[in-house]
């Protein structure tokens, strides 16, 4: 969720629409309309069967976005063409062409009326999303079918091992620059990310583990506030959540409360339980960030204390979290300097490695029953 400038909160301004025409080069929802082809015409004084009507198919790419596929057809339709009329000289029609979309890996697609049609996490999966129609025969006594239609909604969710999670300000583009090869932008203010990241650690082993580094989420992110749907949904899919702390606290700008390092956790762990509350059951890691500033001594043991306690009893009822996220180790370091960046990138890949092998023997024991069953 992003918070952008504080002209963003002047009456009458459309928080949405300014971020998407300032920061429009990332898309992650696209609608667009499909249309199967008409089959062919039958021809029944000599039984000849007409061409099927073309399909309309997506195919994830890890090649390509939605912006992309977007501006390839500003129309956003697509039509397959129609099948081939059944005739003298070819008594069985030709199948109308089929039209192939390109889009991107972790697309989900789901109609207006928000039934769920698939999800394509992986190159070279496909769906169709509108078929063609049948072909005049004697079954339809000769006439065509005309082709499914219907209007859909692509929605990216970012498929990552690990994702960030933090406020703005907090160190989060400053983490992913020290861990990966990327460079993101990086200042002294918030919310210079503005779109998702995504970067790459790297092992000596060769071992490639992605992180994405979200945009800032805020307070009632969980309500959409500054687009924070748009954003809390690519958590969704990451495997492991690194919350990232500044041990100095944090206050967004003048008109909001300062916020303890304590108080930021508790905050982020009820805006993604708020959201969605299976998020906050994900494998956690809290990184503490900043422990090079003046004064951190003392905050750091202040707030080790309090997490050791998890005593809430300090902070606003509408602060507590009713389910506390369960980190399984926190670490002190300061992604400014690149201390205590190797221990983390270690354990990151420690949790991943356990949770892969559950997932295989959860696939092994899903195979056994559908064995035991058949």
């Amino acid at each position: 969720m992003v918070f952008l400038t504080r002209i963003l909160f002047r009456k009458g301004k459309n928080i949405s629409g300014i971020f998407k025409k300032r920061y429009g080069g990332f898309q992650d929802t696209l609608r667009i309309y499909v249309k199967g082809g008409t089959g062919g015409m039958g021809l029944p004084s000599l039984g000849g069967q007409g061409g099927d009507g073309g399909d309309v198919v997506l195919v994830a790419s890890p090649k390509v976005s939605l912006r992309q596929v977007q501006l390839k057809e500003p129309s956003k339709r697509y039509c397959a063409t129609i099948g081939e009329n059944s005739r003298t000289r070819r008594l069985k029609g030709t199948k109308g062409l089929d039209v192939i979309i390109p889009v991107p890996v972790g697309v989900n697609i789901i109609t207006d009326d928000g039934k769920f049609i698939a999800d394509l996490n992986e190159p070279g999966q496909e769906v169709v999303v509108a078929r063609g129609g049948r072909g005049g025969c004697l079954a339809t006594d000769w006439h065509p079918s005309k082709g499914e239609r219907q209007s859909i909604k692509l929605d990216l969710k970012l498929i990552a091992d690990v994702g960030l999670v933090g406020f703005p300000n907090a160190g989060k583009s400053t983490l992913l620059g020290a861990m990966s090869r990327t460079q993101p932008k990086i200042a002294d203010y918030p919310f210079t990310t503005v779109k998702p990241q995504v970067g790459i650690i790297h092992y000596e082993d060769h071992r490639q583990i992605s992180i994405a580094d979200l945009p800032g989420l805020i307070e009632g992110a969980h309500l959409n506030k500054g687009m924070g749907h748009s954003f809390l949904k690519h958590v969704e899919r990451t495997k492991l959540l690194l919350f990232i702390v500044d041990i100095n606290g944090f206050q967004l700008s003048d008109k909001w409360h300062f916020r303890s390092a304590f108080e930021t956790i508790s905050l982020l762990n009820l805006e993604l339980e708020l959201y969605k509350q299976e998020l906050v059951s994900k494998p956690a890691i809290l990184a503490i960030n900043k422990i090079d500033t003046d004064g951190s001594e003392e905050k750091l043991e202040e707030l080790l204390a309090k997490l050791e306690e998890g005593d809430f009893s300090d902070l606003p009822e509408n602060a507590i979290p009713s389910i506390p996220v369960k980190f399984q180790e926190t670490f002190l370091i300061s992604a400014k300097e690149e201390t205590g960046l190797e221990p983390l990138k270690g354990r990151i890949r420690e949790i991943l490695d356990v949770e892969a092998e559950l997932d295989r023997q959860r696939d092994e024991q899903e195979l056994q029953i559908y064995g035991n069953d058949r």
